[in-house]
């Protein structure tokens, strides 16, 4: 790049760090005034708007040429195709959830962890719940309640019973094929949600692994645990989608499947037609945040894109990893997408935020380094998760803090799967390049 043209692409990245400043100052703000779930008063579609104006300003050309490129972002494919599959996993989550698959899938879960396997057990069936779900939050808001009373029951610390909650809803936010960060990674980076699964499935099945041993040796003396009467085939619809992803069924197949079978079981019973037709629509709606801020990323990015901003950023965090690039470009341009959305999320506080912000440029430098679409989707799903999972105002520990009635730093300090994956994951870039 030329003197004039680095200038151009330096202007052009300005709406984005725009868009972190009001994203973040407001979040700050409100933690300073002592307002629960600060990060989250006020909604990301909403403050990208100024950074959204900034860039029609900066952009050259009339007014008709910016909203074409703006437009031209916003219909880009992957986005599309990111916010179809977003009404859809909301639309399964909802469904499966009103039929009583979540506390299936629970007291299925406690009803064969032994006494003496609390811990783990809270942990496994956090992670299952999650990954069943493609939610952290929802499953922290299903488990919470147990997972104390489970605590209190047994006399167990409750910073680390709800460590063990956290970790296990991040295994699951983290791995799960309809979480909203697997969609956002796969779709920015191209690959199949099957092949972004079994990378990351390696890397997550160690570091579990290590976290269950570490949480064994917190268990208590062994309490017997009420476990509520449950009916399996409600859990159907989660192992379903499950076994059909893994099986590389198209993912607009697996989630219209799940959804259909969810509710057929659902009806089976007391659950009636109206009630789905209903729960359909409010599942999309859940998505209604994500959904508006993807469309609008989209086009802030296209801005960027066409001001040469991508392949600024990406220059400098090359330039950032030059020490390891001339050991290994693969490794140094992985290590930066891990830097660039562990940043952008310690900022964010949102970690699908921040796959959706720096997913055009984590492509961008996994084609540099020849890294493949599998990998680069990994990477930025795991640290992403890694980040979210360890941020004391992130909306999970906040929520695990209120529920247990404990400090949210107290949450992270003992959030040990986020901490193994940590180095489990860096593992893998240094020594499993390919």
């Amino acid at each position: 790049m030329n003197l004039v043209n680095t200038t151009i692409a330096k202007l052009s990245i300005l709406p984005l760090l725009l868009f972190v400043a009001v994203f973040l100052g407001v979040g700050i703000y409100f933690e300073s005034v002592g307002v629960d779930y600060a990060f989250y008063q006020v909604p990301a579609p909403i403050a990208i708007i100024p950074a959204i104006i900034l860039a029609f300003c900066l952009h050259r050309g009339r007014v008709s040429e910016k909203v074409e490129v703006f437009v031209k972002g916003i219909g880009h494919s992957n986005i599309i195709t990111m916010c179809l599959i977003y009404l859809l996993a909301g639309a399964f989550s909802t469904v499966a959830s009103a039929t009583g698959g979540v506390d299936a899938v629970v007291n299925a879960g406690l009803s064969l962890v032994s006494a003496n396997f609390l811990l783990p057990g809270i942990f496994i069936i956090s992670a299952i719940v999650a990954t069943a779900m493609g939610t952290s939050m929802g499953t922290i808001g299903a488990i919470a309640p147990i997972a104390l009373a489970v605590s209190t029951k047994a006399g167990i610390d409750l910073n680390i019973m709800a460590g063990a909650v956290i970790s296990g809803a991040m295994f699951g936010d983290n791995l799960s094929i309809i979480s909203d960060t697997t969609i956002a990674a796969t779709r920015s980076q191209g690959c199949n949600m099957k092949d972004k699964f079994k990378e990351n499935f390696n890397m997550s099945l160690i570091a579990a692994i290590i976290t269950m041993v570490i949480l064994f040796f917190f268990a208590p003396s062994p309490e017997s645990i009420e476990v509520k009467d449950f009916n399996l085939i409600l859990a159907i619809p989660y192992f379903f989608i499950l076994l059909l992803a893994i099986l590389g069924v198209n993912v607009f197949v697996v989630l219209f499947a799940g959804i259909l079978i969810a509710g057929v079981i659902g009806m089976m019973g007391d659950y009636t037609f109206l009630a789905f037709t209903k729960d359909i629509y409010k599942g999309f709606s859940s998505m209604q945040e994500i959904f508006l801020l993807s469309l609008l990323i989209g086009g802030l990015s296209e801005f960027i894109r066409e001001g040469g901003g991508l392949e600024y950023i990406s220059k400098t965090i090359q330039s950032l990893t030059k020490i390891v690039s001339k050991w290994s470009e693969k490794i140094a341009d992985q290590l930066g997408i891990a830097l660039l959305v562990s940043i952008t999320n310690l900022c964010v506080a949102n970690n699908t935020v921040s796959i959706i912000i720096v997913g055009p440029i984590a492509k961008r430098l996994a084609a540099s380094g020849e890294v493949s679409a599998k990998r680069s989707a990994s990477v930025l799903d795991i640290f992403s998760c890694i980040t979210q999972g360890l941020l004391p105002y992130g909306a999970q520990a906040l929520l695990l803090g209120a529920s247990f009635k404990i400090a949210p730093i107290e949450v992270v300090t003992s959030s040990y799967y986020c901490v193994t994956l940590f180095f489990v994951a860096l593992s893998f870039i240094f020594f499993r390049k390919s």
